[in-house]
């Protein structure tokens, strides 16, 4: 059982949580989560690169001079590919990098990551979020107030509020995210999982069904 405390935008600690990672994941598999990762690395790879063949290129296919006679070296077509300005020969093509792992192995790194930053002590626990307005300057000075200014995080939300993605999109370093659509990614690349109360309530209501 870990007990994280809690604390309000303006850095004071309000309380504690008390929340066993063992509930959340019962064992930690490095290699599900290094699969899940890259797997979602390789699906934001655009695949957009591509060079011409020696089809491709603009030139006559017609043989530059005779065979024999002239004293060079045989040669064909100028747009062969030892030749400047010919096509590649094993030219890239665009191509798709997406793959999807099985659906039970992406959630089961989802809740490992979690489970992982719990034992390394890296979530930070916020008793209550709530903006009427997009305010950047607010909610920058609650991280700083946190100590947490200037430091990679993803602030995971019970639900997906407009005013506090607008607020926290300038932010760098930010990532904001409904807790719901967390993956293993977005929750190890930064240093610090930021996550409410009521979001916590709702991953752990998860891990119980």
């Amino acid at each position: 059982m870990v007990t994280l405390p809690v604390y309000d935008l303006s850095g004071n600690k309000v309380g504690d949580y008390d929340i066993d990672p063992a509930s959340i994941a019962p064992k930690i598999s490095k290699q599900l989560l290094h699969d899940v990762v890259v797997m979602y690395l390789a699906n934001a790879r655009q695949g957009s690169n591509k060079t011409k063949s020696r089809g491709q290129v603009s030139g006559s296919t017609k043989k530059m001079y005779r065979q024999k006679g002239t004293g060079n070296a045989r040669m064909g077509a100028k747009r062969t590919p030892v030749r400047r300005g010919g096509g590649h020969a094993n030219s890239r093509q665009p191509r798709s990098y997406y793959y999807r792992l099985p659906k039970k192995a992406v959630q089961g790194a989802t809740r490992m990551a979690i489970a992982a930053k719990i034992s390394a002590g890296s979530v930070i626990v916020i008793d209550r979020i709530a903006m009427e307005a997009p305010k950047t300057k607010a909610l920058a000075g609650a991280f700083k107030a946190l100590g947490l200014e200037g430091v990679t995080k993803t602030l995971a939300t019970a639900n997906n509020d407009r005013n506090i993605y607008l607020s926290g999109r300038n932010i760098q370093g930010l990532t904001i995210s409904p807790v719901s659509d967390l993956n293993a990614l977005s929750i190890l690349r930064p240093r610090k999982l930021v996550v409410t109360r009521e979001a916590l309530d709702w991953i752990k209501s998860r891990a119980g069904a």
